[in-house]
């Protein structure tokens, strides 16, 4: 198992799916990663949103409330595996840990990282998940120092001849 974690979610109106970019967290070369992207509906978004943000509301939602209901029963989120593909459609299971012993549950992905991501469990993809369903992405190094100090130079050398306008 590999572990991953959220890079980022992508949010979309209430009429268009929502994305859950996930990324292993494995050795590659710099600037080069692989990512996994979940789509997921917009209250499914709004969930794992606000677990990211630590959004805490007055009333329980449905996670907070089945959270609240693992620690009364002395039980708590160990981890999440994604472990299967099929098309567009993710599974996975929800591991709880609850004295001494390992429960493992059927979930959908977006609910079990909204709660993983609540109580800061691990999540692990399968390899062969993985290998399935993973996209390759390059991180575009950002180096604003560089372009600033180039910028900076240009506008210290530029002038209106240069744009075909005459100066005053």
């Amino acid at each position: 198992m590999i572990p991953l974690k959220v890079l980022t979610l992508i949010m979309a109106n209430p009429l268009q799916p929502s994305v859950l970019v996930l990324q292993p967290v494995e050795d590659a070369p710099a600037g080069k990663a692989r990512i996994v992207p979940i789509w997921i509906g917009p209250s499914e978004a709004a969930q794992i949103g606000m677990a990211l943000e630590q959004v805490k509301l007055e009333r329980p939602m449905t996670h907070d409330l089945f959270l609240d209901a693992l620690t009364n029963l002395d039980a708590r989120i160990d981890s999440v595996v994604i472990c299967g593909v099929k098309g567009p459609v993710f599974r996975s299971r929800l591991i709880l840990s609850q004295g001494g012993r390992l429960v493992t549950l059927d979930a959908r992905p977006s609910d079990a990282v909204a709660l993983a991501l609540r109580q800061d469990a691990p999540l692990y993809i399968e390899e062969r998940v993985l290998d399935a369903a993973s996209f390759p992405f390059i991180f575009k190094e950002e180096r604003p120092e560089e372009e600033l100090a180039a910028f900076k130079t240009f506008l210290d050398h530029v002038s209106p001849d240069d744009f075909g306008i005459e100066g005053p």
